[in-house]
């Protein structure tokens, strides 16, 4: 099965991306791993990724679909997990299209719904028991910048919601429950 877990920045992708790998055998193809490995690689597409990185720019659709077509050709295991790819319309076109020519189809994609105001007192809270507990805080864990994240995630990949749903892909589930619940919706969904 090839899934996309959607939904905004905290709202648990990670985690049950993690799962899903231990129980179904899947592959998380995230895109933030698949730069930094690419870089480490010392590829051509390494080195162009690199190369990009350093400068501090945006790495480019291009590029990123270059990464996946490279995994899709490997071993697929119980299939992969798309994780933080699409973002934007442009790049789901992409992604339908490279799926296509690897004969591949999007089996399900899974919209993580969460209420903002809950979201933010989370990531908040969960930076204040790390600092507290002497564990590494991301930067930027606090309110300002996860409102920040908020906005930017409805700006950019809001829209694929509307996609997905017209192509009838999408399953929303509430993304704020345990996770063993949302465990248990998303394994509802997959079979």
């Amino acid at each position: 099965m090839n899934i996309i877990l959607l939904g905004p920045p905290g709202a648990g992708k990670g985690t049950q991306a993690s799962h899903l790998v231990e129980s179904r055998d899947m592959i998380q193809l995230s895109t933030g791993d698949m730069l930094r490995e690419a870089k480490a690689s010392g590829s051509e597409m390494g080195k162009r990724v690199a190369a990009v990185m350093d400068a501090g720019g945006l790495v480019t659709d291009e590029i990123v679909i270059g990464l996946i077509r490279e995994k899709l050709e490997g071993d697929k295991k119980g299939g992969f997990i798309f994780d933080g790819f699409p973002r934007t319309l442009g790049q789901a076109d992409a992604l339908a299209a490279l799926l296509e020519e690897k004969g591949e189809k999007l089996d399900a994609v899974i919209e993580m719904q969460v209420d903002d105001e809950t979201l933010v007192k989370r990531i908040v809270n969960r930076a204040a028991e790390a600092a507290a507990a002497g564990k590494p805080v991301r930067a930027d864990d606090n309110e300002e910048s996860v409102r920040f994240r908020l906005m930017e995630y409805y700006k950019k990949t809001a829209p694929l919601i509307g996609y997905y749903h017209a192509k009838g892909n999408l399953t929303s589930i509430d993304g704020l429950g345990a996770i063993d619940e949302v465990q248990a919706a998303i394994a509802a969904i997959l079979d």
